[in-house]
């Protein structure tokens, strides 16, 4: 019944450690070789998602990368860009001053680089992590930005950065998306941007309905994609709204919980 295996990252199919386990790799495995694809569905930048995606094999053995939360789409066996969003580069000023105003720090990506003014960040420190990808120190932000980019991330303490969302949010209500993703991080996207919309377009392209999707996340930027799928699947770690939301509540991220509804429900 299910032919697209959908995969948030973080929290979801990798552990505290980044990885993703043995047992958990091989049910993805036996899924691929009944025939589902692999859809990894993630915030991240698409070089961040790269490893992941041929350590599962989604270059030999056909699979989708969704990255910027659904801003950019590659069939990752071709390398086709099947969808790409980009933000509006006149809104770039105001995103850089609203980073500036409150001593926060403003990132955008560039292939393996990820690019800001504020390289000793902790926080961009984590995200750099997170994607393993290397910081690039730039004299100004605007000025080196003069290329497309699909999103920026403003990092920063909870509260403060709570204040921003909400200001930011009244200023471009209806002209881009702003959403904190984790307590530390305020994405920037496209308006519209969000994970099922752009499921909706990849599963178009394939000539399958959302009945035939399972999607499996944990955290808010998930939300949208686990209501739409055919079977919705929260991680025992999920946000309480996911889990409200979903149709399946399985183990949590640390427990294998993807090895786990991928046996029940694929295998």
């Amino acid at each position: 019944m299910y032919k697209l295996l959908v995969l948030d990252l973080d929290g979801t199919l990798t552990n505290s450690q980044k990885k993703i386990t043995g047992k958990t790799k091989e049910a993805i495995r036996k899924a691929q070789e009944k025939g589902i694809k692999v859809v990894l569905a993630s915030g991240r930048p698409t070089y961040g998602i790269v490893p992941l995606a041929n350590e599962l094999r989604l270059d030999t053995l056909g699979g989708y990368i969704l990255s910027y939360n659904g801003g950019e789409i590659i069939d990752w066996k071709t390398k086709e860009v099947l969808h790409a969003r980009q933000l509006d580069p006149q809104v770039l000023p105001y995103l850089y001053k609203s980073a500036k105003k409150n001593d926060f720090a403003i990132i955008t990506y560039q292939n393996q680089f990820i690019i800001t003014e504020s390289p000793d960040d902790i926080y961009v420190h984590k995200e750099a992590f997170l994607n393993k990808m290397e910081i690039k120190k730039v004299e100004n932000f605007l000025s080196y930005v003069d290329y497309p980019v699909s999103k920026c991330l403003i990092t920063g303490e909870s509260e403060q950065l709570m204040a921003l969302e909400k200001e930011m949010n009244h200023y471009l209500k209806g002209t881009m998306g702003v959403f904190r993703s984790e307590p530390f991080f305020l994405e920037l996207v496209p308006n519209g941007i969000d994970k099922a919309q752009s499921l909706g377009i990849l599963l178009e392209k394939l000539g399958m309905t959302a009945d035939e999707m399972m999607a499996c996340g944990d955290g808010f930027n998930d939300l949208s994609m686990i209501q739409f799928a055919g079977l919705g699947v929260a991680m025992g770690n999920a946000q309480l709204i996911v889990r409200q939301q979903a149709d399946f509540i399985t183990l949590s991220n640390e427990e294998d919980g993807v090895a786990h509804v991928v046996e029940r429900f694929l295998l």
